[in-house]
């Protein structure tokens, strides 16, 4: 803000939650559980492998922050805006989902490192945790207050959770 008002010049900050699109790298857990979900549905013999499931994103779609982002350079003063749903849900939640869309329901059995799901219906190996994909500086909570996004640029998400899923899924098995 110093900087801004220091110079004169015209700079928004939009702070981003998680915004997904299928066009979202393979690093991200949301395209690689999309992915890996679709392949499987393809009767791919593949487990997915996470992390910490238990932790809780406020996930949105992109394509939306970036209408909110477009709305903040429209302005005649510049804001630093958050842009999120304000939604949280966890990473078993997208997994329940993903497999949702391609008629499977997923059974979890153990806890921790031993959490496993499976198939309901033919109790084979679907998803298991791997270490390997802690983060060291895990945050279990991040929720975004859009409160104020929704009273200057009058931008409020329209997509929801289930139907970004859905979306993912769908871009994930129209590549197969």
């Amino acid at each position: 803000i110093n900087y801004r008002e220091a110079y004169g010049i015209f700079a928004c900050n939009g702070i981003l939650f998680n915004h997904e699109s299928p066009r979202r790298g393979n690093s991200f857990v949301s395209k690689k559980i999309a992915e890996t979900v679709a392949k499987i549905s393809k009767n791919k013999n593949i487990v997915l492998k996470l992390g910490n499931l238990k932790a809780h994103r406020d996930w949105g779609k992109a394509a939306e922050y970036v209408e909110a982002m477009w709305k903040m350079l429209q302005l005649k003063k510049p804001y630093d805006l958050v842009i999120s749903t304000g939604e949280t849900h966890s990473g078993r939640d997208f997994v329940n989902l993903a497999f949702k869309k391609i008629g499977r329901q997923i059974i979890w059995k153990g806890e921790g490192l031993e959490e496993k799901g499976f198939c309901a219906k033919s109790n084979s190996l679907l998803v298991k945790i791997d270490p390997y994909y802690f983060r060291p500086t895990e945050v279990d909570l991040l929720r975004g207050d859009s409160s104020l996004a929704k009273e200057i640029i009058k931008w409020e998400p329209k997509v929801t959770f289930s139907a970004l899923v859905d979306l993912m899924m769908d871009y994930e098995i129209s590549k197969l």
